[in-house]
């Protein structure tokens, strides 16, 4: 078993939310203090994190990290950890010995987000529908964005113990008469539709796009960004439908991983896109499709749905680990690189 001082991490501690396009940091000087938001990268711009700490944050700051918690996109099961849609390989051992570090922990970038549910503040999410949080119970989070990130909180033995996984790579299929005429327009990835195929960024607009030619249409906007801003004005039908469409396939994802996990504790909706369309998902769409789950449609009207809107909610998540690592049971065993 693990001794306080070995699960404890030196002050000062460098965290960061490192996704398939932009990585995050922030550096918590203490135990007391609130994390010090840095500035973000563009991980295209860089072709290594040990340039770009180097160059964009730990060149510009009095204060030398002594550690570093990452959360990555992508499995942990080397001492080289190449991100899923990003270039960058993440090497903890380069990174101990080029940065100054003692001590690097990398975990899953949706274990973050589930940390980050374990207290969220009331200010930080916003309830979607109807039910209520069953205190010290199970809860899950996704993350549409560059792909779908899912994640399960689970409480036992007085302890917050986050789940990574690969869920957003699950099944999806047509259930109503409108799903089987889009379907055939979808573009598939290995032959099966995931659900990352349509619930992420790329996914609106193969969304968009299959909508646009079940009906014959042309499509006339080019990204994700036009799409969004075109369903929520109005002013474009298949765009309106597109994401009405996405709430509708998200909800019933939110309720399979509501089951898997038995969250009775929430299921939360972490990302920059659910934060976006958050009107959208405020329609009866999403939360009818969240509770039906026959023959448990009843319990799932139990069950509570948020959007998190906390703006660096994976950062939070890490600052509250790092104060107090032994609140929560991460594994670190074959995660941790230490000089």
């Amino acid at each position: 078993m693990l001794t306080a001082s070995d699960q404890s991490f030196s002050f000062p501690i460098l965290i960061g939310d490192i996704g398939g396009t932009n990585a995050r940091f922030a550096l918590l000087a203490d135990r007391s203090a609130e994390p010090l938001q840095l500035p973000p990268i563009k991980t295209g711009d860089f072709e290594t994190i040990e340039e770009a700490l180097k160059k964009s944050i730990l060149d510009n700051i009095s204060e030398r990290p002594r550690s570093a918690i990452l959360a990555v996109a992508g499995p942990i099961k080397s001492d080289e950890i190449p991100l899923t849609n990003a270039g960058w390989v993440i090497r903890p051992k380069d990174m101990l010995a080029k940065l100054g570090l003692q001590d690097v922990l990398v975990i899953n970038d949706f274990e973050a987000q589930a940390l980050a549910i374990a207290a969220p503040a009331e200010e930080d999410v916003v309830q979607i529908g109807g039910g209520s949080i069953r205190p010290r119970s199970s809860r899950a989070v996704l993350g549409p964005g560059t792909g779908l990130g899912v994640a399960g909180l689970v409480f036992a033995q007085d302890t917050w113990i986050p789940v990574p996984g690969e869920g957003g790579h699950v099944d999806i299929g047509p259930r109503s008469e409108r799903d089987f005429q889009i379907w055939p327009f979808l573009e598939p990835i290995g032959g099966r539709m995931a659900g990352e195929q349509i619930l992420c960024g790329r996914g609106i607009m193969n969304l968009y796009r299959a909508v646009c030619a079940a009906d014959g249409l042309e499509p006339s906007l080019k990204d994700q960004a036009e799409v969004t801003t075109s369903a929520l004005s109005g002013q474009d039908p298949a765009a309106v439908e597109t994401v009405s469409l996405f709430c509708t396939y998200l909800g019933r994802v939110a309720g399979d991983m509501a089951l898997t996990f038995m969250a009775r504790g929430g299921v939360y909706l972490a990302g920059g896109i659910s934060q976006k369309i958050l009107p959208a998902l405020m329609r009866p769409e999403f939360r009818a499709a969240f509770e039906n789950k026959a023959p448990h449609s009843a319990l799932m009207q139990t069950i509570p749905t948020f959007a998190v809107v906390h703006p660096m909610a994976a950062l939070s998540g890490l600052a509250a680990f790092a104060r107090t690592p032994r609140d929560f049971g991460v594994a670190m065993e074959g995660r941790r690189w230490r000089s």
